[in-house]
């Protein structure tokens, strides 16, 4: 049976294949694991997301249990079918890059429809708000480390204050070439840039 793994779907099994869990603990644990930074997590799609997986035969029922006056909770463990998807899926986004349509470089590309001192300045609240992320980023992360979560869990952590390392170079370079007239903003549009629709 083939099933569209999506991430939440994805983060669900993976918990899953290492050891049972009900979906509260899994929402927990992914939150423990600041998880919620790369994939979307809220209860009621975590809960939805774990339905879809059982009907697909990837996980299945091990138990109910009653602590109190609390609601029922379903202690799910992923099936066989469910962890040769997991580790299919995991192989799969390792190993092909897939252009998943950001944002940001669409509206760089976009950024000589307005004036350069706008520009400039947009950058700048840009840089300022990634400072601020990375921030708390290395803050969660050393509070998950300090509270014994193995490394080989963490690897998307330092993946991520790459790309956000990155992302700041470009900008500040950008900045400082916007600044100094190295990218000059008031030329004249190229003419193999005034493309027309002829009939």
């Amino acid at each position: 049976m083939s099933y569209e793994l999506m991430p939440l779907g994805m983060a669900a099994l993976a918990l899953l294949a290492e050891r049972p869990m009900h979906p509260y603990e899994m929402y927990q644990v992914l939150l423990l694991r600041k998880e919620d930074r790369i994939v979307k997590v809220r209860p009621g799609s975590l809960y939805h997301a774990v339905n879809k997986l059982d009907e697909a035969g990837l996980v299945r029922v091990t138990g109910t249990d009653r602590d109190g006056n609390r609601p029922e909770r379903t202690t799910y463990e992923i099936t066989d079918e469910g962890r040769e998807q997991l580790l299919d899926r995991v192989e799969e986004l390792i190993a092909e890059p897939i252009n998943e349509y950001p944002r940001f470089p669409l509206a760089i590309g976009q950024a000589h429809n307005l004036p350069l001192s706008k520009v400039i300045q947009l950058l700048r609240t840009r840089l300022a708000a990634l400072a601020v992320d990375r921030e708390q980023g290395m803050t969660e992360y050393e509070e998950v480390q300090a509270k014994g979560v193995p490394a080989r869990y963490l690897l998307d952590a330092p993946y991520l204050f790459a790309m956000h390392d990155a992302e700041v170079a470009y900008l500040e370079k950008l900045i400082a070439d916007l600044e100094s007239g190295v990218i000059d903003w008031e030329a004249e549009k190229p003419v193999g840039l005034q493309h027309t629709i002829k009939d």
